[in-house]
C-alpha cells in the first residue's frame, strides 16, 4: 500500500495511515489552541529613526507600546556616554498601554530597550538598535527634490536615515515617501551634515515629480490657469481652478508624523513646472508663484502651529537653451527677501556635466547629485550653527 492510502481493516472499518492521522491531530490542535499573548509590544521608537533634537546636547524620544500582563514598564538607552545605562519609569495606563517622552542625549546610533515588569519581576522585553537624536529635515517640491537623478547614491557614513511616515530605514535610493526611481541629493548631504555636527541626519522626502506650485496648495485655493498636469487640480463650473488638496495634506501629514520634536526644516525644490510651458497659457506668473508658495508656507506653519522654516531653492533650468526663468527665479528670492523663507541653493547654475544624459537632460548626473548636496550644505551649515549658538 501507498502512503497516504486509505484501507480496510479488522471489522470493516476505514483506517488512515499514522502519517496522514498525526496531520489531521496537529491542524485541529493548532485551530483550537489560541496563539500566545504577545506580552510588550513597542511601537515608538523605530529601526532607524532620527529624533529631532533641541539643544546641541539632547533631543526628546517617544517610548510607546502595550504592555500585557504588567504593572510597570521601564526603558533605557544604551550606547549613550553613560557608563551604566539607568532605567526610567514609563507611565502606564489602565488598559496596558503605555507613553513617555524621554530626555537623551543628541547623538547615536542608540539601542532602546524597553522591560515590562510584574511584581518587580521581569516579564518581557523589547528593544530597538539604531535610535538617533540629530537633525531631521523634511524635503519637498518636483523632481529634483525626489528620486530622479541619473545615478542612485547611498551613504557612506552609515548615519543618515530616511522615514517614510510609518517607517524609518538607511537613506539608500531611491528615498522612501517621495516620487521616482532613480537617484537624489540626500545621502551626500547627509553625510556631509553628519560630518559637520557628529549626530544623525534624517530625511522625510515626499517631493512629486513634474508638480506645479499650485498642485501643493491647500484645497479651496483658486487660481485662474491651470498647471500644464491637471491630475490633482480640478475645474470650477465659474472656470476658475483649484488644487484637490492632496499634495499639501501629505506634506503636512509628513511633518506631524516626524517626531515629538518636529524636524528642523523644510528644504523646497520646484518651479520647473511653473517656469516656461510649452502652452504660455500654462506658465504662472512670478507674481502669483510668490503669492502661492507664500500661502503654503503659510498654511503648513499654521498646521503645525509653529514657525517652521523654510529653505527655498531657485530651481526653474530645463535644458540647454531653457535655462532659467527670471521671473520665477524673481519671485522665489522676493520670498527670502521678505522673510517669508531662507534662500536655498541656486540650482540653475548646475548645467553641463551636472545635468543628466551628458548635460541634455532637467535632472541630475551622479557627478551633479553631489553637486547639488554641496550647494545645500553651503546655505543649511551656517544657518544651522548660528541656531545651535542659541
Amino acid at each position: 500500500m501507498r502512503m497516504g492510502q486509505a484501507w480496510r481493516g479488522d471489522g470493516g472499518r476505514w483506517l488512515l495511515p499514522a502519517a496522514l492521522l498525526c496531520s489531521f491531530f496537529l491542524r485541529e490542535v493548532a485551530a483550537q489552541t489560541p496563539a500566545p499573548a504577545v506580552l510588550l509590544t513597542l511601537d515608538s521608537p523605530l529601526q532607524w529613526q532620527v529624533f529631532q533634537r533641541h539643544s546641541p546636547r539632547a533631543g526628546r524620544v517617544e517610548v510607546r507600546g502595550r504592555a500585557l500582563q504588567a504593572d510597570q514598564v521601564e526603558a533605557r538607552w544604551v550606547g549613550t556616554a553613560q557608563p551604566a545605562p539607568e532605567w526610567q519609569r514609563v507611565p502606564m495606563a489602565a488598559d496596558g498601554t503605555f507613553a513617555a517622552t524621554l530626555e537623551v542625549p543628541a547623538g547615536g546610533w542608540y539601542r532602546c530597550e524597553v522591560r515590562a515588569l510584574l511584581g518587580g519581576q521581569r516579564l518581557a522585553e523589547a528593544a530597538v538598535g539604531q535610535v538617533g537624536v540629530g537633525e531631521v529635515f523634511v524635503v519637498a517640491g518636483q523632481s529634483n527634490s525626489a528620486n530622479y537623478g541619473e545615478q542612485k547614491l547611498q551613504p557612506a557614513s552609515g548615519r543618515v536615515a530616511a522615514g517614510s511616515g510609518q517607517s524609518w530605514r538607511e537613506a539608500i535610493d531611491p528615498q522612501p515617501g517621495a516620487e521616482g526611481g532613480g537617484g537624489s541629493f540626500l545621502p551626500p548631504l547627509g553625510d556631509a551634515l553628519s560630518a559637520r555636527f557628529g549626530v544623525p541626519i534624517g530625511f522625510v522626502a515626499c517631493g512629486i515629480g513634474a508638480t506645479s506650485v499650485r498642485e501643493w496648495l491647500p484645497v479651496g485655493t483658486l487660481f485662474p490657469n491651470p498647471p500644464t498636469l491637471t491630475g490633482r487640480v480640478r475645474q470650477l463650473p465659474d472656470g476658475r481652478w483649484e488644487s484637490d488638496g492632496a499634495a499639501f495634506c501629505m506634506l503636512l501629514e509628513r511633518m506631524k508624523q516626524s517626531s515629538p520634536g518636529g524636524f528642523r526644516a523644510v528644504l523646497w525644490h520646484q518651479g520647473e513646472s511653473d517656469a516656461n510651458q510649452a502652452d504660455a497659457s500654462r506658465t504662472l506668473p512670478g507674481p502669483l508663484y510668490r503669492e502661492y508658495l507664500t500661502e503654503i508656507i503659510r498654511q503648513s506653519r499654521q498646521g503645525m502651529g509653529r514657525e517652521i522654516p523654510w529653505f527655498v531653492a531657485q530651481a526653474t533650468y530645463h535644458v540647454p537653451g531653457d535655462e532659467a526663468s527670471p521671473d520665477i527665479r524673481a519671485a522665489q528670492a522676493a520670498i527670502v527677501a521678505d522673510g517669508t523663507a531662507l534662500a536655498g541653493p541656486d540650482s540653475d547654475s548646475l548645467k553641463g556635466e551636472w545635468r543628466e544624459a551628458g548635460g541634455k537632460g532637467v535632472h541630475f548626473s551622479g557627478p551633479g547629485l553631489e553637486q547639488h548636496a554641496r550647494l545645500w550644505l553651503e546655505k543649511i551649515a551656517p544657518w544651522l550653527e548660528e541656531q545651535l549658538k542659541r
